[in-house]
């Protein structure tokens, strides 16, 4: 009998930003609908999410920070080009404006992540399984390359490269969401020279910027790995990850990483995440398609010129998507 044509690890990421969110995600994981959580030290909820995932035996990264609410780092002690006036993180969108404007001291984001990765070893007593950045920061230009070099200098060899084939023609997202997908994807793909240059690995393909909140389901989930499918030679097996944001709701003024929740922890989007993905109908159609779950230790990940893919084939994976408007 045929292997699976997809090996796929879904990643829960926010762990720690809310105990509501954290009992989601642990619902989810132990139904077998999660396999991978990304941790945010800076999160509220951090020490009861270690907790959780020594508990429960999750396994975890690091969902690195440099956006939202306090760091952790020497930042917090004074003035940083990190931070605001009033000592938080830019945010989402403040961040990367900064950074294209050249504001953003990088041998501070350089001491951001030691700190957060220092934080991790605290509250979970060992390595990460691997480090992404919470709302994409790590592929940012400039960004990129310190983020690269820090994860090899600490060991870690897995990431999260957000490119998702076809995401510039899924018209079912918003105009905001898809420009941001459309540009996380464009940054994502500058920052596979400094990821390769540091050997880090990541899985062959990616989903997540189509799916998110309101917009999952059993079909667009399946779509968006059969759109990473195509161009594979038959008899190659796909690793990928799905990026999923489940939980339960956030109350404020619980939750967040120093500010309060967001809006999007606050609404029912997460809790969407949550029914899709312990639903027996996404089960049922990633069966059909071929899909087996499995953590990033049973993946044997893409390394730069090696991994289960040819160069041929890794140039079809890297295409570009059709255009963003």
């Amino acid at each position: 009998m045929a292997g699976p044509r997809v090996r796929l690890v879904i990643t829960a990421d926010d762990f720690g930003y809310c105990p509501r969110r954290d009992e989601g995600i642990v619902e989810a994981f132990l139904a077998g609908a999660v396999t991978s959580v990304s941790l945010l030290v800076n999160g509220v909820a951090a020490e009861s999410a270690a907790e959780l995932a020594g508990r429960y035996q999750i396994p975890t990264g690091l969902h690195a920070n440099l956006s939202e609410g306090r760091p952790v780092g020497p930042a917090r002690h004074g003035a940083s080009s990190l931070l605001s006036p009033e000592g938080f993180f830019l945010g989402k969108m403040g961040f990367r404006e900064a950074v294209a404007a050249g504001d953003i001291a990088l041998p501070q984001v350089r001491e951001e992540l030691e700190a957060q990765l220092i934080r991790f070893r605290e509250l979970l007593g060992g390595e990460p399984t691997h480090v992404d950045g919470h709302q994409h920061v790590h592929v940012l230009p400039g960004v990129c390359q310190v983020f690269a070099e820090t994860l090899q200098a600490n060991g870690v060899r897995f990431t999260r490269l957000p490119v998702e084939r076809g995401v510039g023609g899924c018209a079912w997202l918003e105009a905001p969401a898809h420009a941001f997908a459309c540009a996380v994807e464009r940054d994502a793909r500058a920052a596979v020279g400094p990821f390769s240059r540091y050997g880090l690995r990541w899985t062959d393909a990616f989903v997540g910027l189509s799916t998110c909140g309101r917009h999952m389901s059993a079909h667009r989930v399946s779509g968006a790995l059969a759109r990473a499918l195509e161009g594979i030679p038959t008899g190659h097996a796909l690793t990928a990850e799905l990026m999923a944001h489940p939980g339960y709701p956030s109350v404020p003024p619980a939750g967040g990483c120093g500010e309060g929740p967001d809006a999007f922890s606050c609404s029912w989007e997460r809790l969407h995440e949550l029914r899709v993905l312990t639903a027996p109908t996404l089960r049922a159609r990633l069966a059909q398609d071929g899909v087996q779950l499995c953590t990033l230790h049973d993946l044997d990940s893409k390394r730069p010129g090696e991994g289960v893919l040819g160069e041929a084939t890794l140039e079809t994976f890297l295409e570009p998507s059709p255009p963003c408007p």
